[in-house]
């Protein structure tokens, strides 16, 4: 049975409750509230919370995250709501850290009465975090890509519905990487959980597809300098593989750039995250040119884009060079903050199966979440199609490979959802709340 999330925008969910919700409208409460929320039971709004990077070493992607949020909040409430009701959200700043993480989640839970949490990225907060909205058993839905939740290592009340995990990007892009790029393969990564998450998964995905990684270089994600760890890259490498995160990654690819000088190089593939909020045609960046990297929504406008993509860049204020209309310096974290906006759209949808209309009904909300299935791509889901695995509380989707050409990323692979698809390694769904 399908659920509409913006009009004509469907998602499959099961069960719905549409159809009892329709019967539950009306009353002096209802008559009292604007046209398009005339069908809510109550009027009190629900209200989300959102967990944000606004300070510290996120700060980029956090300053986007709540673009979109306040973008995707719009659109829900535009649309009518949730449940017919207004939809209201609080953000507090985690500065990054994982300690303050925890005490955000006891702030949004306790003091300001969210229905729910969603938002964060970095992998080190998450983990921080989420044991803390388990004992307050509140929802809390993560932006992040690490595999800490569909590896089994938090708990029921944790998903993340909106975005992909590692383990699921490089298993789809490995082969990918061996058969176009090279097989020997020399990983640049930050040493905490993130860049965990790439060598743990990366390392068995490249075998598999017949390579092999030479070197591992686990780099402090508050280095200011990386010439010393240069050297460590073996000459005979195909591939280097970077995923750097943190104020310093113009200072990294420059010199990389630079310990390389003007002659053969080895391939490159990076994730973006190394230069998300940073303009690829930036001065010094030349070297980047001919390389690849992961993208998970193209940051350049592609020349496929259709509708559904260039309504979603107006809707959060992004012009085709993935910049902000207002300011074409300020360079959007294009390939994550689609999560935010698609998360908040699975909230409305799981909300309106669960016929959420309070905190008492928190675990019904994780319940509808867990019985979805496919995301078909839509105004919702503006990255792609997505299918979500109940058991594991971990979303399936396509995965972009973009070119560096002419300071521009050209799009020129994109991965099939079942390339990413691994055995499920727990079910939250056999576990109590």
């Amino acid at each position: 049975m399908t659920s509409s999330l913006l009009g004509t925008t469907p998602t499959l969910l099961k069960p719905s409750r549409r159809a009892v919700l329709g019967g539950l409208a009306g009353g002096a409460a209802a008559l009292a509230l604007p046209a398009r929320f005339a069908s809510a039971q109550s009027a009190a709004p629900i209200k989300l919370g959102v967990q944000l990077h606004r300070t510290g070493i996120g700060a980029a992607y956090g300053r986007w995250y709540e673009r979109t949020a306040q973008a995707a909040l719009k659109a829900v409430n535009d649309a009518g709501g949730i449940n017919g009701r207004p939809v209201e959200i609080a953000f507090e700043d985690d500065g990054t850290d994982p300690k303050r993480g925890a005490e955000v989640i006891e702030k949004l839970a306790s003091q300001q009465n969210c229905d729910l949490i969603f938002g964060p990225l970095f992998s080190h907060v998450v983990m921080g975090s989420a044991p803390r909205a388990g004992e307050l058993k509140i929802p809390y839905l993560v932006c992040s890509e690490g595999h800490h939740v569909a590896s089994g290592k938090l708990n029921r009340w944790t998903l993340q519905p909106g975005i992909t995990d590692v383990k699921s990007q490089v298993k789809a892009m490995a082969p990918w990487i061996a058969s176009t790029l090279g097989k020997k393969v020399t990983m640049i990564f930050p040493d905490y959980a993130f860049g965990y998450d790439h060598r743990d998964n990366f390392v068995p995905a490249i075998k598999e597809a017949g390579g092999e990684v030479a070197e591992l270089i686990a780099i402090p994600p508050t280095e200011t300098s990386f010439t010393r760890y240069l050297p460590r890259i073996p000459a005979d490498t195909d591939v280097i593989y970077h995923v750097m995160i943190g104020p310093s990654v113009l200072t990294f690819v420059r010199e990389l750039g630079e310990f390389f000088g003007s002659g053969d190089r080895p391939e490159i593939f990076g994730f973006i995250d190394s230069l998300e909020a940073v303009a690829i045609d930036s001065p010094g960046l030349e070297f980047l040119e001919g390389t690849h990297f992961w993208e998970g929504n193209p940051r350049y406008q592609q020349a496929d884009a259709d509708g559904i993509e260039t309504g979603f860049r107006a809707a959060v204020g992004v012009d085709a060079k993935g910049a902000s209309l207002a300011d074409p310096k300020d360079v959007s974290t294009y390939a994550h903050m689609f999560s935010v906006w698609e998360t908040l759209h699975v909230i409305k949808a799981g909300m309106e199966a669960a016929g959420y209309q309070s905190s008492a009904d928190r675990q019904k909300f994780v319940e509808a979440l867990e019985a979805m299935t496919d995301m078909p791509r839509s105004a919702a889901h503006p990255q792609g199609d997505k299918v979500f695995n109940g058991k594991t509380h971990q979303a399936f989707g396509h995965q972009y490979i973009s070119k560096v050409e002419g300071g521009k990323l050209v799009k020129v692979h994109a991965t099939a959802i079942e390339d990413g698809f691994y055995p499920d390694e727990v079910d939250y769904t056999s576990m109590s709340f």
